[in-house]
């Protein structure tokens, strides 16, 4: 079997091209894969480096805001718009291949349209609760949609064929005991928190869980905390701390720039205070996690808000979002699943049922049927 992949830009639609990639290749070992994405963008570094076969494509979105920077980069995307479909046809009339899959991002419109006007099978793996555009276009046009959550759908044309696959998670995520994990990490069986912005922080999070660790480790309580501050936190959360007082060397304590055991971590943890990527919140379903989620404002179409509000609704997270984040809100909701820890494992287990455990079966079926077509 030959698979053609296209996606990119961010790491949300390239980790799931490569999930994907690894799905069909345990099934068949022996599988082709070429991937299609920008030069310019993280996938021509993360593609190789995972072992695959990388194909360029000059792709580009276009900006709304107009600047006299915007107007140029909308120069350069229409020049590339002029060569996309000539590039695409390319890729797919030398590979040849029985199946392309586009995970998101400008990159995968031009590859995935051009496949299915050639004739090839089409899937596209939607991640987040509110759908890209070029998915919205694609989806239309694919054979095979997949939804990480029903929900997509309601911003999607209604006689598509879709089927919810949910989305990929890391290989050790729910794979080890809270128990195993705390002892790892030298924690008794208090109560203990994860919190974290992504690898590069997020200062909303950073300011406010600055003040949440001062006010439990000043108090006496009984709470565990792990915090990764991430790259933008770098010189201001650890000065943030010592300010506060904080004695960073409690063995209660372990903050670091990254967490680079975030399976051991999110075993141990019951409560998780983080954004609200579609990667992120597969992990605490699959891990079934308590969180406080606060969406990123700045991504597109707002998808972090509608992703967690999935969680939300299903009482299994508590959303704020970041323009409503104060300290005393959040030490408030923290205090209270502290004093209330029926609440804490009902939302565990909420998250836990959203799970859907057999993704990586529901994403081969869906490329089994395609084929075999």
């Amino acid at each position: 079997m030959k698979v053609l992949l296209a996606g990119g830009g961010t790491g949300g639609h390239i980790n799931p091209a490569l999930a994907i990639a690894s799905i069909i290749k345990e099934h068949q070992p022996d599988a082709e894969f070429l991937f299609a994405g920008t030069p310019g963008g993280m996938e021509a570094r993360l593609i190789p480096q995972a072992g695959y076969a990388f194909a360029p494509i000059k792709v580009a979105g276009f900006q709304r805001k107009l600047t006299l920077k915007n107007i140029k980069r909308n120069c350069q995307a229409l020049c590339y718009l002029a060569t996309s479909g000539r590039r695409a046809k390319q890729i797919v009339k030398e590979f040849q291949p029985d199946i392309a899959i586009g995970t998101g991002g400008y990159v995968a419109g031009p590859v995935i349209r051009m496949a299915a006007k050639m004739g090839v099978k089409t899937a596209i793996h939607e991640q987040n609760a509110y759908p890209g555009v070029t998915n919205k276009i694609l989806s239309k046009e694919v054979d095979k949609v997949m939804l990480t959550v029903k929900e997509a759908l309601d911003y999607m044309d209604k006689s598509i064929d879709y089927t919810v696959t949910g989305l990929p998670v890391r290989k050790g995520i729910a794979g080890k005991s809270k128990a195993q994990a705390r002892a790892e990490l030298g924690f008794d069986d208090e109560m203990c928190i994860l919190s974290f912005g992504g690898s590069l922080g997020a200062g909303c999070i950073n300011e406010t869980m600055a003040e949440v660790i001062a006010w439990h480790t000043s108090n006496g309580l009984k709470i565990n905390h792990i915090h990764g501050y991430g790259g933008m936190g770098r010189e201001s959360f650890p000065k943030a701390i010592k300010e506060k007082g904080v004695d960073t060397g409690s063995k209660r304590l372990r903050i670091s720039e990254y967490i680079n055991d975030m399976d051991t971590c999110l075993a141990a943890a019951d409560l998780v205070i983080c954004r609200a990527g579609a990667s992120t919140l597969a992990e605490l379903e699959a891990a079934g996690k308590a969180s406080i989620l606060i969406p990123s404002p700045v991504v597109a179409g707002n998808h972090q808000f509608h992703n967690a509000n999935v969680l939300g609704k299903a009482g299994a997270a508590i959303v704020i979002e970041q323009k409503n984040v104060t300290n005393e809100l959040m030490i408030e909701k923290v205090k209270e699943l502290y004093e209330n820890r029926e609440k804490l494992s009902s939302m565990s287990q909420k998250a836990g049922a959203l799970n859907v455990s057999d993704t990586n079966e529901r994403i081969y079926k869906v490329v089994q049927e395609l084929t075999a077509k």
